[in-house]
């Protein structure tokens, strides 16, 4: 996105964010305010018409947008942009893929490169143990995409839980500033700490540890369905729920699940072409919550413009 698009979406949403915060007069200081705390969530906007051509329209007509925490319409406080806050995101490889992966690397590295200036980028791998960090975050783009190496794509190098991994690196946007933040996770999605019987999305426990730290951090995670080494391409029910549970974790933390059927994807370049589109039309929104109580809120965020498209955090726990 050049520079002159970004002005130009950054002023449609100034106009928007003056428009919806805008309203009646404060009430007389001598009436009691409600309790109010501030809020953050990653979305991703866009039109319809944009999903189908791959291609980013000039302008973005919003209308008016509205913000519901369990169906209660919340005040808008901001909502920045690309430029106004750089994205950090954390590429986390699941070690045992099989080794057709080590084809996509050329295409990863691209797309690293290809990221906004200003973005961070950390590249790891998850296997058994802690994940391997392979570069921390940095905003020299050349320098994370050099990270990259081929993987194990052994049995050996298998992870407990590929969510293991991820609420390690959860952990660690903590040192960094606040704005938009992001997991890209290439794995198989099979959490077998609890046996291939339990491996299902719903009864894994790693994997709602995940959302749930996802969400308190305001990070979207990404996810790229892969087979492992370990498990191999011909188990249709170990194929299920590990893409179910890839699917979860992208729909509850805003992200969005990429996969190819039931097989290893044959090129990922058409799954970065999406993502780019994703993270460039990805902004940090902030309102305030008229909830107080401890407990988990659901999120709905939508347009008065039809044509528009949001991708945002389904809900998050209030501790």
């Amino acid at each position: 996105m050049n520079r002159a698009l970004g002005f130009q979406i950054t002023f449609l949403l100034s106009v928007l964010f003056l428009a919806v915060v805008a309203g009646p007069a404060q009430p007389p200081a001598t009436e009691s305010k409600p309790a109010v705390r501030p809020v953050s969530i990653p979305i991703s906007i866009f039109t319809k018409q944009e999903l189908k051509e791959d291609k980013l329209q000039e302008f973005l007509q919003l209308d008016r947008l509205i913000v519901k925490e369990n169906k209660d319409e919340q005040t808008i406080l901001s909502l920045r942009s690309i430029e106004e806050t750089p994205l950090s995101l954390a590429v986390l490889i699941q070690d045992d893929l099989t080794s057709g992966f080590n084809l996509q690397l050329k295409d990863i590295a691209k797309f690293i490169r290809s990221l906004p200036r200003g973005s961070r980028v950390m590249v790891a791998y998850t296997r058994g143990g802690s994940p391997q960090i392979r570069q921390k975050f940095t905003d020299d783009l050349n320098k994370a995409a050099g990270s990259l190496r081929i993987v194990a794509g052994s049995s050996s190098a298998s992870p407990r839980s590929p969510f293991d991994g991820v609420v390690d690196i959860l952990d660690r946007f903590d040192a960094l500033p606040t704005g938009r933040r992001a997991i890209l996770l290439i794995s198989d999605g099979l959490d077998l700490s609890s046996g291939v019987a339990n491996s299902a999305p719903g009864q894994s426990i790693e994997l709602d540890k995940a959302i749930l730290r996802a969400q308190r951090r305001s990070v979207s995670v990404f996810t790229i369905y892969s087979p492992s080494a370990s498990v191999g391409g011909d188990n249709s029910r170990l194929i299920l729920n590990g893409q179910s549970s890839l699917q979860k974790l992208s729909d509850e933390t805003g992200g969005r699940a990429f996969f190819q059927g039931s097989i290893a994807p044959i090129s990922m370049e058409p799954f970065f072409r999406d993502l780019s589109i994703l993270l460039r039309r990805q902004f940090l929104l902030t309102y305030l919550s008229t909830h107080m109580k401890k407990g988990y809120y659901k999120v709905e965020v939508t347009s008065s413009n039809p044509d528009i498209k949001i991708e945002h955090p389904k809900g998050y726990y209030y501790r």
